[in-house]
């Protein structure tokens, strides 16, 4: 049995955007962002209520400042006490787990949806997504850039407007354009 274009999607292979299904799924996100960017006056709790309605899993306490923009939402999987500042994008073509206290600053974006290398099959419309993992208790500073297939360690520290291309220790510090470890801070 051949897998549905969704089911590629979350199994990380390459899909067809044009799918009906993946259409209508991310015709339902840009539906419930409204909703959700129009709350930007409610009380934390109320927003923790529509954040549980698309989000993978929202951990307690976790709040997202509006604006917020995801392809989907239930991709999404915040710990406890996650902080997301305003203007923050995540592409969860593929996994994004967020990890318990993490705090993460205004205008970051976080990636897993990447592109074939080929033209013939980029022009072909295939998208394929590798997750992102982000530990508990980071920082990652505003503007900054989490790229696809990344995993970012518990307690490490991601400067304001770094590029991160690929994995960050634990209680490492990752600055610049790519991210480059500084130090570990144990």
């Amino acid at each position: 049995m051949s897998l549905s274009e969704k089911q590629k999607m979350l199994a990380g292979e390459a899909f067809s955007f044009g799918d009906p299904e993946i259409q209508a799924d991310d015709a339902a996100a840009r539906a419930w962002m409204v909703r959700y960017n129009a709350a930007l006056a409610e009380p934390a709790s109320a927003r923790r209520v529509l954040l549980a309605e698309q989000l993978g899993a929202v951990g307690e306490g976790a709040v997202i400042r509006p604006p917020f923009h995801c392809d989907y939402g239930y991709n999404i999987r915040l710990g406890k006490g996650v902080f997301m500042n305003f203007n923050c994008v995540i592409l969860d073509v593929a996994g994004v787990t967020i990890g318990d206290g993490t705090q993460i600053g205004p205008a970051v974006q976080i990636y897993t949806a990447d592109h074939p290398r080929d033209p013939a099959q980029r022009s072909a419309g295939l998208v394929f997504g590798r997750p992102v993992s982000i530990g508990r208790n980071v920082w990652i500073g505003g503007g900054a850039i989490i790229l696809p297939g990344v995993t970012i360690g518990d307690d490490a520290i991601i400067g304001a407007g770094s590029v991160v291309t690929r994995d960050v220790p634990a209680g490492a510090t990752a600055v610049g354009n790519p991210a480059r470890v500084l130090a570990a801070h144990h």
